[in-house]
């Protein structure tokens, strides 16, 4: 499979596209990046590397880092996470609150912002300094010691973000979280402003094509059931409320984030990633849906 000549031709092929989504303006710091940026980056499991565009250019990963999140805490407490977070699609918005008051406290999965809180509680109760601990884990995954926290979207996150805080103060109502909800989005929000490439978010995603180990070092991540159960969640909650939509078209276990970002793998073969800053309606990468539609029409392989 020519992989560069097949990302050439999605980098053309979306072009037309461009215009047709928003930026993200909710989280001020996001708002200035220019709606024309595009890149894509495909590491398959025999060694091959790949990209196109601005592939070496780091972005906010935003929700993308709830997968990460959520293989750190399944690692340190396995299933017991369950019994405080669901696995089932949601089918409202990322950051309601009426469903979790509905359910009395228990989000329906880890890849809305309720659930990724209760994850985040669950690694600063597990960790002495679960910020550095995330930092170095996405460090190692990625083989780049130049990931880092970008402060300034934490801090306006931080500084804009009362819907999440006011869903961290319901679920500590309900006793689903161990640390202050203060503490909680802290974490959360550096978590999401994690800045990366999408050579480096598609070396990170490598170890869930690869059945849970790593590429280079060797190293187990998850166990073989684990990273299944993970591209199980991504499957079927990955999307916010267009997964659906998302597996119809793709047909590939992914996870976007609002600062324009998408990852998925082909379990067995490779992992990629894409960054097109424009979204759609439901908070998605317009263009970066389209480049990943393209890719599995063109290699005709998905999960399905």
């Amino acid at each position: 499979m020519d992989y560069q000549q097949i990302l050439e031709e999605i980098s053309h092929h979306v072009r037309p596209m461009f215009g047709k989504g928003r930026v993200a303006d909710y989280i001020p710091a996001l708002a200035g990046v220019p709606g024309s940026k595009f890149g894509m980056a495909l590491h398959t499991l025999d060694g091959g590397f790949f990209h196109v565009g601005d592939a070496e250019e780091r972005f906010s990963i935003q929700s993308m880092s709830k997968v990460f999140a959520l293989n750190l805490a399944i690692s340190q407490i396995g299933d017991d996470l369950w019994k405080r977070v669901g696995r089932e699609p949601s089918g409202n918005a990322f950051n309601s609150l009426v469903q979790l008051e509905h359910e009395n406290g228990i989000p329906r999965n880890p890849m809305i912002n309720a659930g990724a809180l209760v994850v985040s509680d669950v690694l600063l109760s597990r960790f002495g300094d679960a910020r550095q601990t995330l930092l170095d884990y996405m460090r190692f995954l990625s083989a780049s010691q130049d990931v880092v926290f970008d402060t300034g979207v934490a801090q306006s996150e931080l500084e804009h973000g009362y819907r999440n805080l006011a869903l961290a103060s319901f679920l500590k109502s309900h006793g689903n979280l161990e640390n202050e909800p203060e503490a909680v989005l802290d974490l959360y929000c550096h978590q999401c402003a994690l800045a990366m490439s999408c050579d480096e978010l598609a070396r990170a995603a490598y170890h869930l094509a690869n059945g849970g180990v790593s590429a280079e070092p060797r190293e187990t991540i998850l166990t073989l059931s684990q990273a299944k159960r993970v591209n199980a969640v991504m499957m079927t909650c990955g999307l916010y409320d267009a997964v659906g939509e998302f597996a119809y078209r793709v047909g590939l276990p992914g996870k976007s984030g609002v600062g324009g970002g998408i990852m998925a793998v082909m379990p067995g073969e490779y992992s990629v990633a894409v960054w097109s800053p424009e979204l759609d309606a439901y908070g998605n990468s317009m263009v970066g849906g389209a480049a990943l539609e393209h890719l599995t029409t063109l290699t005709g392989r998905s999960v399905f």
